[in-house]
């Protein structure tokens, strides 16, 4: 008798002889798929699982104990503004510094490494302004003037309103610089060239009733002076029209060295 195939009994036939041609195992497939062949899932080359991506490394601190430079001296002070840092900017992230990193960050629900990351430091720029030059250098130590042209022959006090600091120079050469602070602008300390004309070891002032020590008279009654008020002070006070220094041990040791007749330089 001859024997007939469906369409389905065709296709089996056709794929058992390839099967046994190729020496592979046909297996069933399951329902509502065709039939395929079989694959080992622990085949050489082949993973169940997908190796995990090795984790990003965090970004390093934006600033770290140890560092230094303007922009630490930057944070100092917009610290300082929110009282967070009471000491003066220094430049150098100290262990106050690292303090006051700490207190703010725990404040705010941040980590608390003392480390200014990226994400603490925007925190700090939206609680605070941008700080002025004399707020970065609020406890002095800013870099001192270029010396105008008239202190460049002689023996010179020059002074720069604009850098707030007085240098001592010799003959084009700067020996020593301190801070300085100037009259308000109801007693402003007057510019030009002038000579010292006395020189007055304790004095004390006879307008006002203060001591003025280490004072060396240069236009009328205004002089170079140590100032108490303005070692305390900084910045937030004024003079009345005299030029005020407030680091004394230095100022003594440049009226050591000042004469009488020595060139006076007040400017911007």
């Amino acid at each position: 008798m001859r024997r007939t195939y469906g369409r389905r009994g065709r296709i089996g036939a056709v794929l058992a002889a390839a099967a046994l041609l190729a020496g592979c195992k046909v297996h069933a497939a399951g329902p509502g798929s065709g039939p395929g062949v079989h694959v080992d899932a622990k085949a050489p080359g082949r993973s169940a699982t997908p190796s995990p991506t090795p984790p990003k490394p965090s970004p390093p601190p934006y600033l770290a104990p140890g560092a230094q430079g303007t922009k630490v001296r930057e944070l100092q002070a917009r610290l300082r503004q929110i009282d967070w840092f009471t000491a003066y900017p220094t430049g150098r992230y100290d262990a106050d510094t690292t303090a006051a990193v700490k207190g703010f960050q725990a404040k705010r629900g941040l980590p608390g490494t003392g480390s200014t990351d990226r994400t603490t430091w925007r925190r700090l720029l939206a609680m605070t302004g941008e700080p002025g030059y004399f707020d970065l250098y609020a406890g002095g130590d800013q870099p001192p003037a270029k010396p105008d042209p008239r202190c460049l022959t002689g023996r010179a006090l020059c002074i720069s309103k604009k850098n707030r600091t007085l240098s001592w120079v010799v003959d084009g050469t700067v020996r020593s610089t301190v801070d300085v602070r100037f009259g308000s602008q109801y007693t402003p300390t007057r510019d030009g060239v002038f000579q010292v004309y006395w020189k007055s070891r304790h004095h004390v002032s006879t307008l006002y009733d203060t001591p003025m020590p280490y004072a060396m008279f240069f236009s009328g009654g205004q002089a170079v002076h140590y100032s108490a008020d303005f070692a305390a002070r900084g910045w937030s006070g004024a003079s009345h029209g005299c030029v005020n220094v407030r680091d004394e041990a230095k100022l003594a040791a440049l009226y050591a060295q000042v004469r009488k007749g020595d060139k006076v330089v007040v400017h911007w």
